[in-house]
Formats: C-alpha cells, structure tokens, sequence
C-alpha cells in the first residue's frame, strides 16, 4: 500500500488527521541559511492561525545541511526531516516531500532564502478564494539577466503557449495546492515545473499571485543553463502525453503515413525520370529515398501499434480511468456498477 493510499484511509471519516498546512523544502547545501530561514518560516506560519508542519528535504547534501536540520527537528516536533540516500535533484526531493505530507493544503518552496515565508499567507487566501492551486509569479526577480531571468522568459512563453496553460513563472518554486491537487500526480525528470499543466488538465483551478524574491544571501545558485535542454525533452513529453496519450496511433500514424507518401512520391518521380527523360536510377537518389521512407512508414505504424498495446496494457491492467471526476449529485455509484 502506497504512503499515499495510507493517507486516504486515514482521513475516512468525520475527522481528518494531520495539519492545515505542510510545507516542504528541498536542501541541497544551505547550512548557513536555514537557521534564518526556519525563523522566518516558523513566523509567518504561526501568523496564518493554522495548524502547520515544516518538512525539509536533504538531498544529499555535501556540507553541514542534514546536522542543522537534525538539530532543528530536535527542538520543534512540527519540523520534520527527509534525508535523501544522495543528491537525485529537485523534483525528485519535491516528490519526497508531497509523499509525505500530511496537510490539506501543501506549499513548497526554496531553501535559499530567495522565497519569501511572508507570502505564504497570501498564498493561502488565494487559495481560500475558490482555487485549487495558486502559483507564484517573481515580478521583481532578483537573479542574472542572461543566466537566469531571460532563458526563463523564454522557457515561460514556450511552455505556455505548447501547453495552453498561461503563467508568467513556471520556475517559482513558492506555490499552494489543494492536496487532492497532487493525489495523482507523479513526478519525473524535472517535471515539478509543470505541475500546474497536470493540474489545469485536470480540472483544477488555477491562478497565479505576484510574490517577493530575495538576492541570494549566502551559497550558491545550484541551477543554471544546463537545465534548458532537460525542460525541453520534458516539455515535448508533456505534450506528448497531453494530446496522445489514449491515442498514440495517431501521432505515430501521421508520421509513418507523412514518409509513406514521400516515398510513393519519390518512387513515381524516379520512374518518370527513369521512362520519360531515359536517367539511369543509379545517377539519382530517389529511388533510394523511396525505399527508406517506405522502411520508415512502416516502422511508424507499427510502432503506434505497440503504442496502442502499451496504452491499453496501462489502463486496463490499473483498472484505471481515462477521465477524472471533480464531484457528483444524486448518482449512486454502486448502485450504477451493480447493474452495468
């Protein structure tokens, strides 16, 4: 049984079990900020009039990170912590910490003291407006120009308009979902970013709220341009899954009949040259590209096909559902079940 499953049974029935709100936090070497950020931290959650747990992530730190955080948790129950066999990256670490996570509402954030805890408030009226996920936006952010700020406007605009889903700041890490927001949700590569996409596919109600960013007070940025390809492959995975994944024929289908049509295209074309103007086929390519489109055709309907396979595999190995239900009025599930 998954933590997550355990977490279901344990909130069934008239009173739930655990806090209002979980925040976690991904370290990765920031000993000398999170005494000052677990202050600050502690403050605005007190601020908020709720119940609260802090969950800090170690993932693999090098440095004296893991040591203060022991000594952190030691002192307040309410801080818990998650230290990681070595360093698997962030979303990795954010996975850690929404399996885990026992609130209602779950923030994560930065480590580095460049989100601010003030906002965590505002965050969760936001929430309270009728949203199921609200993501922060670093209007003023305080980072590089040309290593940071441009390729992530960049990034931003891309993945808005491949997705639909238009935020400003995919890459804030500073966001408040609803729970059930995450229940179904698996993370891989670095797809932390792009929760707000699954969620919006979803059903969820999404905005975006402007929030503070700091400059870096100590340590060093852990990210940089070599992310940029990583965003990309995971971007064109997204869509992928976004508009084929029931139906994986079609865009494996399209391909092969794309390079089916060149070839007969091609092959036609090397006959007329070949009957009509007397051209030896060994003085030209395309009846050598006829017959690798042709061999690349096939190829692609025959991988849609086993797409077709493994789909079906996935879905009706689970039992699981190609939709996803917000709520129901007057339907009797049960009963419906019975008499199909």
């Amino acid at each position: 049984m998954s933590e997550r499953q355990r977490k279901t049974i344990r909130e069934v029935g008239a009173e739930r079990v655990g806090p209002d709100v979980s925040v976690f936090l991904p370290v990765f070497n920031e000993e000398d900020n999170i005494p000052l950020l677990n202050g600050r931290l502690i403050q605005a959650l007190e601020g908020t009039g709720r119940s609260y747990e802090v969950i800090y992530i170690d993932d693999g730190s090098t440095d004296h990170s893991l040591d203060r955080l022991r000594d952190l948790a030691s002192r307040d129950s309410r801080v818990r912590v998650i230290a990681l066999r070595r360093n698997y990256g962030q979303t990795a670490a954010m996975s850690a910490g929404i399996d885990h996570a026992e609130g209602q509402i779950l923030i994560p954030m930065d480590a580095d003291l460049q989100n601010d805890p003030a906002d965590i408030v505002r965050l969760l009226d936001k929430l309270d407006e009728g949203y199921d996920l609200v993501s922060g936006w670093r209007i003023d952010r305080k980072d590089g120009w040309l290593s940071r700020k441009f390729p992530s406007a960049i990034a931003n605009m891309l993945i808005s308009r491949v997705t639909g889903v238009h935020l400003h700041d995919y890459g804030c890490s500073l966001k408040a979902y609803r729970r059930e927001v995450l229940a179904e949700i698996k993370l891989y590569g670095e797809m932390h970013r792009f929760i707000p996409i699954y969620a919006t596919w979803a059903g969820a109600r999404v905005t975006e709220l402007p929030v503070k960013h700091h400059a870096r007070e100590s340590g060093e940025s852990k990210y940089g341009l070599s992310r940029i390809p990583k965003v990309l492959f995971d971007l064109i995975t997204i869509k992928f899954l976004a508009g084929y994944l029931t139906k994986p024929l079609y865009i494996f289908g399209v391909a092969g009949l794309f390079c089916l049509l060149v070839s007969v295209l091609s092959f036609a074309l090397a006959l007329y040259y070949r009957l009509v103007l007397n051209v030896h086929l060994n003085r030209m390519p395309l009846a050598t590209l006829a017959m690798i489109m042709f061999a690349m055709g096939v190829q692609f309907v025959f991988m849609g096909l086993l797409a077709e396979l493994v789909v079906r595999t996935y879905h009706e190995s689970q039992n699981k559902a190609i939709y996803s239900i917000r709520e129901t009025v007057n339907l009797d599930r049960a009963g419906r079940l019975g008499n199909d």
